[in-house]
């Protein structure tokens, strides 16, 4: 499941920085391996819901063995559609398989009257949330970017000014997120004062200077890539990071359900779980992006519209600012989903026709196929295993 997770879901962290030639693919991979397994070993949870998300009334499993035969299922499930995904290569949302693959199992077993369908809502809810969320807000930066810097009268002095503002500006959201999904603080406020108000100062001011001296005032748009193309690494290791820390959590949540039902019988709703099942999880996302990433990479990166570095840096900035305000809100929002709808808003800023609509076709199919595929497929996997054990 981590390696499918690595394979799918994690690619996307890098997609944008390879499409806009930031860095190669076999750069990406090494970089997003490192770092995903960074994020899940030393900053994923110590604490895990063995029902994820409340998509399971608690109260009606009693059996420790259909905890067991559920997640398995839930987990195989989740990692063939996956792989499957991957083959064709689209982008989808690993905890959406994981949410079908659980009530797959969960109505073989009770019914219908299991499922906390309040959070099924939820679920639909991102899946026209988040790609919409976005769209909107790539469009809107991209657009405000593109005026405060490119269609100035002098470009190069506009780029001294703004390019620094707009770099400072997505440190803002970057440590403010790293407090919240890296380091899972609570508190909002908290997380902007220290962390990321005092990172946007110092990236702006860094920013700044390295303009100052190092600036090519011959061609202004050569250098505002040149600036974009070394802060969109950044923001995409960033973004593998914090999905290491945060996505984790889908890979190994069955799997400590399993030991902790062997190790302490049914054990509750939270489990801990120990540091070999997360550098497990964090070594399996890292072999699944440097093996089989390049799919998801290609078509997130390259297929849908063309990107260049401030477009690439621009989806990065959206998307952390999307999934950082619906965490505070409490939406129910997907990471995938949120990046690809950031790419599409960038493709309709230059106009409908830069966007390959077909494309954009098969990757929305996917994802509303997700929940149902995963669920039916867990659905069979769990009854065979109640059979067969």
């Amino acid at each position: 499941m981590a390696w499918a997770i690595g394979a799918n879901d994690a690619a996307n962290s890098m997609s944008t920085a390879v499409g806009a030639k930031a860095i190669t693919p076999k750069q990406a991979v090494i970089i997003a391996g490192v770092l995903e397994f960074a994020g899940a070993y030393f900053f994923g949870k110590s604490v895990t819901e063995t029902i994820r998300k409340g998509i399971l009334d608690p109260t009606m499993i009693t059996d420790p063995n259909v905890l067991v035969y559920g997640s398995v299922a839930a987990l195989l499930a989740a990692t063939i559609w996956l792989i499957i995904a991957t083959k064709f290569g689209l982008p989808v949302s690993t905890t959406h398989s994981i949410i079908g693959g659980i009530a797959g199992y969960g109505i073989v077993y009770a019914g219908t009257a299991i499922v906390n369908w309040g959070k099924m809502g939820q679920v639909v809810l991102s899946w026209i949330l988040s790609p919409i969320i976005g769209a909107i807000m790539a469009y809107f930066i991209f657009k405000a970017l593109t005026k405060s810097i490119f269609e100035r009268k002098d470009p190069v002095r506009s780029a001294r000014i703004w390019s620094p503002f707009w770099i400072g500006l997505a440190f803002v959201v970057i440590g403010t997120m790293f407090y919240i999904k890296v380091l899972h603080g609570k508190d909002l406020k908290t997380g902007v004062l220290m962390y990321g108000i005092p990172l946007g100062i110092i990236v702006f001011l860094i920013t700044y200077l390295l303009i100052k001296l190092r600036f090519p005032s011959s061609d202004p748009f050569i250098g505002v890539e040149a600036i974009f193309r070394k802060v969109q690494v950044i923001t995409s290791g960033y973004v593998a990071l914090a999905h290491g820390a945060n996505d984790v959590a889908n890979a190994i949540g069955p799997v400590a359900a399993v030991y902790a039902v062997a190790t302490m019988g049914l054990g509750g709703l939270l489990v801990p779980v120990p540091k070999w099942i997360l550098a497990m999880g964090g070594l399996g996302i890292a072999v699944g992006v440097a093996t089989y990433g390049y799919k998801v990479m290609e078509t997130v990166g390259k297929k849908i519209t063309e990107l260049t570095n401030t477009r690439g840096f621009t989806i990065d900035f959206s998307a952390a600012t999307v999934v950082l305000v619906a965490s505070w809100l409490g939406l129910p929002i997907s990471t995938t989903h949120t990046v690809v709808g950031a790419v599409i808003g960038i493709g309709l800023a230059r106009g409908v026709k830069a966007i390959n609509k077909n494309i954009v076709r098969d990757i929305i199919i996917s994802w509303f196929v997700t929940v149902p595929v995963a669920g039916l497929i867990s659905a069979a996997i769990f009854k065979f295993l109640m059979i067969v054990g």
